[in-house]
């Protein structure tokens, strides 16, 4: 009997999806996209209605082969990427390579890895949907033509390298703008005038003055703040109103991806490509024992809070067998989705509360047990009832002035059994008069004035984004979609535009420059109002409402006028040597400040025959000021020739150098104290002895996670990887180590994993570094 072929996009997918139907399918990965435009040359003819050309991946060509291969022996051919533009564009780019003429082929949206999704999407498979292709083919166009069309601009400007994104550089200056609101924003000073008053009946409480004269209550400086204090005081206070009622707080609806992006971020503390990362292993399935692979959540690219019928059930009836009947509502609780969500898939949810965290505890890792509860407890509260509030107001006057109280208890917990939010970053979520108990007062008691403290204040300005605080500035104003806000963060982090600070971000020298720079010479491109009307005009092609070759017309008319006047408006930086009157430490020639990779920097104009360079900081008016030779108040010396250490600033932020680079490279990392002080931050030491010239072993840190290194780095190059329990790498080999013997040394050979899987590799390394790639079925 012919099998039929089932195509997905990941290959941790594959055994799941062969549990759940047997030997009649054959199952096969692309492992992501299979074709692109091409790495050289633009790949798109403007003339002929803006008409791509796709090239094979070359990593990608081996696995096309066997999927073609597999296809001509199929009955039908089922194309399983995932469920949105990006999957889509796969679908219909391994169905043009297996050729549709005279073929079976099928596409089939799997919104979860369960056996009843997988096998009612193979019983009812839909068409290819062209629609959805059109989107992806115009967001990928319009990304080409931004990209290779403006960063060969600012190769010639600013420096080779560099690149714009249509959407990242929008993200970008948001964060620019908001360092300028920062900067330009003035302090003012306010007081908070409190009473401590108590009624006839306990508890004493606390009341803050709202208004002076019936008015908004507004205390610029002390003399105000004495003056009530003063006048408050020496007046009989009285309680003018008070209001008692029950409120209500509802749960939450189900996360949709950027929801869950900024929750894991306030909650875990996950960066979004992390938990867009974890949720994606969730989704594909996980070993859970004897049962085998298990998708544990729903999909989890979404914007849409819609729940499936059978999953309100479920939760239902799971709520009534292990809840009280008061958590229960009368009804399935529903929530609308905002205007601009697409609702191609569910909300995202636990596939089958079935699993629940502690069941499934012992085979996740904990950050995907953490990940994983979060999304559980979330969709658990959401169909529970509300948590009811007694809430108190009493307002009372001295005078000519008015204090309110407000106190809130807890009545009935609802869904908060289950799942509390993460407060806002800013703190004020509502909660502030939660857990205070006011007395029971009645309007024309005189109340006793027990203390009357005035408190001086001062606005603030609006905080830097953090990843949480940008993914909510992104979605509501309507920049990028729930699939690429993960990748938005980090290339804006890769490409050195912004960089994170203590959990915010702050836009780099490079990233200010380039900014103003597009800002100044692509004004619509860097627009956030005409980048959010781009995704709706994407939103409109995929819904059949607007055509690919019209929407690119209208882009690129204006776009090419644009790139024409900034091919000689643009200002050059490269290059430019701006004079300034600081004298070379070295030399005594003037220092002139220069552009370079990471920023502006001070040079010495008497190169090549003087290479001084030193780092800059620039006071409220704009002076120089010269990075100091030690971060703190006496010089930190190199420990490898005796020169005093400068500090400098890198991609990864600032760092010790030695005043004597190139002839003695040392570094020492530093980190910044509360009070904002630099100090040497030297890697924390361990019990472990270097086995090559017995000095301690430090915990350091690589692009590939920690190891341990010797601390006479650099005489002794010494190290020792760390396994994910942060073991150190020997009792993972003798754990690991295979029958397989080392052609070179004779030593046995380990499995250990690298950054793309896992492989043989010597356990006499680093003598011996031979590796061989890991047998197939083995």
């Amino acid at each position: 009997m012919p099998h039929s072929l089932i195509v997905v996009e990941s290959p941790t997918k594959v055994k799941t999806i062969k549990k759940f139907l047997g030997e009649d399918f054959e199952v096969r990965a692309t492992m992501g996209h299979v074709k692109d435009l091409p790495k050289s040359g633009l790949g798109i003819d403007i003339e002929k209605g803006f008409e791509p050309t796709y090239k094979t991946i070359e990593t990608k060509k081996k696995a096309l082969d066997e999927i073609k291969k597999a296809a001509k022996k199929a009955a039908a051919v089922y194309l399983a990427p995932d469920p949105d533009r990006e999957g889509e564009a796969i679908a219909w780019h391994v169905a043009q390579e297996i050729g549709m003429e005279g073929r079976e082929i099928h596409r089939v949206l799997f919104n979860d890895l369960t056996k009843n999704t997988v096998t009612e999407a193979i019983r009812h498979p839909r068409e290819l949907d062209v629609n959805k292709y059109e989107a992806q083919q115009t967001r990928r166009i319009l990304d080409r033509l931004v990209g290779y069309k403006i960063s060969p601009l600012l190769w010639t400007k600013v420096k080779r390298g560099l690149s714009a994104g249509r959407v990242q550089s929008v993200a970008v200056r948001l964060i620019c703008d908001r360092e300028e609101e920062i900067k330009a924003f003035k302090s003012e000073e306010y007081w908070t005038i409190t009473a401590l008053l108590e009624a006839a009946r306990p508890p004493a409480f606390e009341a803050r003055l709202t208004k002076i004269h019936g008015r908004k209550a507004k205390v610029a400086n002390e003399a105000q703040a004495q003056e009530v204090v003063d006048t408050a005081g020496a007046t009989p206070f009285r309680v003018t109103a008070v209001e008692r009622k029950e409120t209500k707080r509802s749960p939450s609806p189900p996360f949709t991806t950027s929801k869950l992006q900024q929750e894991a971020a306030r909650s875990l503390g996950f960066p979004a490509k992390k938990t867009m990362t974890i949720a994606q292993r969730l989704y594909e399935g996980v070993e859970l024992g004897e049962e085998g692979p298990v998708g544990l959540i729903t999909y989890m690219r979404t914007d849409s809070v819609r729940i499936a019928a059978e999953a309100l059930e479920e939760a239902r009836r799971y709520i009534r067998e292990n809840y009280d009947a008061a958590y229960l509502p009368a009804r399935a609780v529903t929530y609308r989705n905002s205007s601009t969500a697409q609702d191609a898939h569910e909300a995202i949810r636990p596939s089958s509360l079935a699993y629940t965290p502690q069941k499934v505890k012992k085979f996740l890792r904990p950050d995907e047990f953490k990940l994983y509860q979060l999304i559980w407890n979330r969709f658990l509260a959401s169909q529970m009832t509300p948590a009811r509030f007694d809430q108190t107001v009493i307002e009372c006057a001295g005078g000519p002035y008015t204090f309110r109280a407000m106190g809130s208890i807890m009545k009935f917990d609802g869904y908060t059994v289950v799942y509390k939010e993460g407060k806002e970053e800013n703190g004020t979520n509502g909660d502030e008069a939660f857990g205070k108990i006011l007395p029971d007062c009645a309007v024309g008691e005189e109340l006793r004035l027990l203390d009357l403290k005035k408190e001086q204040k001062f606005t603030q300005p609006p905080p830097r984004f953090s990843e949480a605080t940008l993914v909510k500035e992104l979605e509501e104003k309507g920049i990028g979609r729930p699939s690429t806000y993960a990748a938005i963060l980090s290339t804006i982090q890769e490409r050195q535009y912004v960089r994170l600070e203590k959990g915010r971000f702050v836009p780099t020298a490079l990233g200010k420059l380039v900014t103003d720079l597009l800002v100044e010479n692509f004004p619509r491109i860097l627009d956030v109002a005409f980048t959010a009307a781009m995704e709706s005009e994407l939103d409109g092609i995929e819904e059949g409402k607007a055509n690919r070759v019209e929407t690119l017309n209208r882009f690129y008319g204006t776009f090419a006028e644009e790139l024409e006047k900034a091919g000689t408006a643009m200002r050059d930086v490269k290059g430019v040597e701006i004079p300034t009157e600081i004298p070379c430490e070295k030399c005594g020639r003037d220092m002139v400040i220069k552009w370079g990779k990471n920023g502006e920097f001070l040079a010495c104009s008497n190169y090549p025959e003087c290479r001084n360079t030193m780092n800059f900081t620039r006071d409220e008016d704009g002076r120089i000021i010269p990075a100091p030779l030690a971060p703190q108040e006496g010089e930190h010396l190199c420990e490898l020739c005796g020169r005093p250490m400068i500090l400098r600033e890198g991609r990864y932020g600032a760092f010790l150098g030695c005043s004597g680079y190139p002839e003695c490279k040392n570094i020492v990392n530093v980190k910044r104290e509360e009070n904002g002080d630099l100090k040497p931050d030297a890697p924390p030491a361990t019990d472990r002895v270097c086995e090559k010239c017995g000095r301690p072993m430090v915990r350091r840190k690589g692009r590939y996670g920690f190891f341990l290194g010797c601390s006479g780095y650099p005489e002794c190059t010494n190290i020792v990887r760390l396994g994910r329990d942060g073991r150190a790498e020997e009792a993972a080999k003798e754990a690991e180590t295979t029958d397989e013997v080392c052609e070179k040394c004779g030593r046995p050979m380990a499995v250990r994993r690298g950054r793309y899987g896992p492989f043989l590799g010597c356990t006499g390394y680093p003598e011996c570094k031979n590796i061989k790639k890991i047998p197939r079925g083995k």
